[in-house]
């Protein structure tokens, strides 16, 4: 078994004994390990590999002016970007094949921005006792981040401590035992990705069946917010050679605050790619407005709710919000390098808002249409499709389109 390389993050000065036991424990498996001190206070007797320093130098600081000021917020801050850069640096020299990091809530969020930097594929765990949700979230982002559950505070070295680090270390060196090399982890060409959610599934199966009938590899990302943004970043990084974005709404529900926020960034990847890609508005007429919705008083009260468990509800966008929906997308859309069709199903954006339900309302879906219309470039084709967004005519309509558009780029 090949030696592999795993980067050690936490704080010598409160966590030096647990992190020169991690240190060893991997060592024990055979990897060699470089221990990166992030600390924001002063004195250890463990040595580290990459001192504080060494981190802040690399954002223009000194370590002592900063520990000087004795402000917490403006230390870690200088950390957290630092640590960002020294990983970034030590990927690029070759001497990253995992990262971990132990300790408590700010080491997990400092770790988990150090992370982010990185990309995809390269094992990345976080133990830390404060796994609490609302912090979660954050260390998640849109990142392959495996995050440990510790239940005991890391303080002392007593048997449930030991475990726990013993732990840690046999899962960041069984992930790099097992990783394939960075520059191996491709698709074949041509990998189409596409999104889906719950309300989409019979048009999203429909379009990856008969993507794959052409000889496209498809891989399907759940547009919950955080899984359309890591599609978004594998698009960066060159994964994909098209896209078929059914469900695009993370960005509308960024603005609006949805539970399905995806971030101002999402579709840019895309566009700045090139890569041919075909859209459609499912849920941009809609948003969730149950119990766990922010704002959810300016939701739940409006008159066409469609419920679907004690947790989830959704409801219509008013008149306004389709058009700052609209013009949201335009703006999007008309930065495009590449080849862009936006295909509207005039019976429903969903398989919730068709004929006979309650969300159906195509006279309001047509302010979303009018306004889009007016604002795309000429070179964004706007299609019209006489059918709902989960009848089979639509999926092919969508894969027909994108196959000329996708042979026409080729050539």
């Amino acid at each position: 078994m090949a030696m592999k390389k795993i980067l050690v993050l936490g704080t010598l000065d409160t966590k030096g004994e647990q992190l020169d036991y991690l240190r060893e424990r991997i060592k024990h498996r055979g990897h060699q390990v470089i221990l990166m001190d992030v600390s924001m206070g002063a004195g250890s007797t463990v040595e580290a590999d990459v001192t504080p320093g060494e981190i802040v130098q690399l954002v223009g600081k000194n370590i002592e002016e900063l520990r000087s000021l004795k402000d917490r917020f403006v230390i870690t801050e200088a950390m957290t970007s630092g640590a960002q850069q020294m990983a970034l640096k030590l990927y690029s020299e070759g001497k990253v094949d995992g990262i971990v990091a132990l300790g408590g809530a700010t080491m997990a969020l400092m770790g988990a921005r150090a992370m982010q930097m990185l990309p995809f594929g390269i094992p990345k765990v976080i133990a830390v006792p404060a796994a609490m949700p609302v912090y979660v979230h954050q260390w998640f982002e849109a990142t392959d981040i495996v995050i440990m559950q510790v239940i005991m505070e890391i303080a002392g070295m007593n048997d449930l401590v030991k475990h726990a680090i013993e732990q840690t270390a046999g899962t960041i060196s069984g992930m790099a035992e097992e990783s394939r090399s960075i520059p191996s982890l491709k698709l074949p060409f041509p990998s189409i990705a596409i999104t889906e959610i719950g309300f989409s599934v019979k048009c999203a199966r429909q379009v990856e069946k008969l993507l794959e009938e052409k000889g496209y590899n498809v891989c399907s990302f759940h547009a919950q917010g955080i899984s359309d943004r890591a599609m978004d970043r594998l698009i960066s990084e060159g994964f994909f050679d098209g896209i078929i974005d059914i469900v695009p709404a993370g960005l509308l529900e960024e603005v609006i605050k949805g539970n399905r926020a995806a971030g101002m960034e999402r579709l840019d990847a895309t566009a700045e790619r090139g890569i041919p890609q075909v859209l459609t508005p499912c849920c941009l007429n809609l948003t969730g407005c149950g119990p766990t919705r922010k704002e959810g008083e300016k939701y739940n009260s409006r008159p066409k709710i469609w419920k679907m468990d004690a947790m989830r509800s959704m409801t219509r966008l008013n008149g306004e919000e389709l058009q700052m929906c609209a013009k949201l997308y335009a703006e999007k859309l008309n930065k495009t390098k590449g080849p862009v069709k936006f295909f509207i199903p005039l019976k429903g954006w969903s398989a919730i808002d068709g004929e006979g339900t309650i969300l159906y309302d195509p006279g309001e879906d047509h302010i979303f249409i009018d306004e889009l219309r007016k604002h795309l470039k000429s070179e964004v084709e706007l299609v019209e499709v006489d059918n709902n967004l989960e009848d089979f005519e639509f999926a092919q309509a969508l894969v027909e389109s994108f196959d000329k558009m996708f042979r026409a780029a080729k050539k």
